[in-house]
């Protein structure tokens, strides 16, 4: 919890229940002050002592034990404890306090307590209000600096259009028809042929299967395959010597056919007649 949220909140960090105010005489030296010079005649004040925390102020504050009226207070700033709370040089039970009214006025007055422990949880409580101020310091340096380590040092940049300005976007045109390698030659004006298709002719001897590799030399079905070609060379020649079909033989025919006399005649093609 910060300061700012326990700004109207009071922390009570020791009470005792009876302490006595001395009045005391100025310092002799500067060494610091003697609670052995203070006399019993001197005596102005006894009740109650209560050390509160507020905020970053410790306050010492001397209150009647039974209506809890304000005697006194000594206000305890950050750093000034010194000047404020001052031990006594010959005891631990003694001390002096610087108090003010508020206006700007401030005396010193003697504090004892009745024993060494209390005396001793005095100064305690005074210790743990000053390292409560010092984690509390530390704690919002921190967040500082880590909120601080989160802000961007750039500014944001404003890419919204002035008045007046405009954007100009160049998008090239899609071709109306056509997709892949032909619409991208039509673009470019390139003229693509059409490949022409070729065709091997056959072999002569396409009908015979040749075998990889040769017969062994005295394989039977070899020998019957050379006799069986040898037979078929033979017979060729009379076959050939054979009389021709006349139905087969159309240039004979052609020209037993009569030929036109008015009309142009008509070229045909050899094998073919003219009807």
């Amino acid at each position: 919890m910060s300061f700012d949220e326990e700004e109207s909140f009071e922390h009570t960090l020791l009470v005792a229940r009876e302490v006595t105010v001395y009045k005391i005489p100025p310092r002799s030296t500067s060494g610091g002050y003697k609670c052995g010079e203070w006399l019993q005649s001197d005596k102005i004040w006894s009740g109650r002592l209560r050390v509160v925390s507020c905020k970053d102020r410790c306050e010492i504050r001397l209150e009647d034990p039974n209506s809890a009226e304000l005697f006194a207070a000594c206000f305890i700033y950050p750093g000034q404890r010194e000047s404020s709370v001052e031990p006594a040089l010959d005891s631990s039970r003694y001390f002096v306090l610087k108090i003010e009214d508020g206006n700007g006025k401030h005396a010193f007055i003697g504090l004892g307590f009745n024993e060494r422990n209390e005396a001793f949880d005095f100064n305690v409580a005074l210790s743990d209000h000053n390292k409560y101020v010092s984690r509390e310091n530390e704690k919002e340096a921190s967040e500082k600096n880590a909120t601080d380590s989160l802000i961007d040092i750039h500014p944001a940049v404003n890419h919204r259009l002035k008045e007046g300005e405009t954007i100009r976007i160049n998008i090239q045109p899609k071709p109306s028809s056509g997709t892949g390698m032909l619409s991208a030659a039509a673009l470019s004006g390139v003229v693509l042929k059409p490949n022409t298709l070729c065709l091997v002719p056959p072999p002569a001897d396409s009908g015979k299967i040749r075998s990889p590799l040769p017969p062994p030399p005295n394989d039977p079905a070899a020998a019957r395959m050379t006799s069986t070609s040898q037979s078929v060379g033979q017979r060729a020649p009379t076959e050939n010597t054979r009389q021709t079909d006349p139905l087969t033989n159309f240039s004979q025919l052609e020209r037993n056919l009569p030929a036109s006399g008015s009309g142009p005649r008509k070229t045909t093609a050899s094998g073919w007649a003219a009807f």
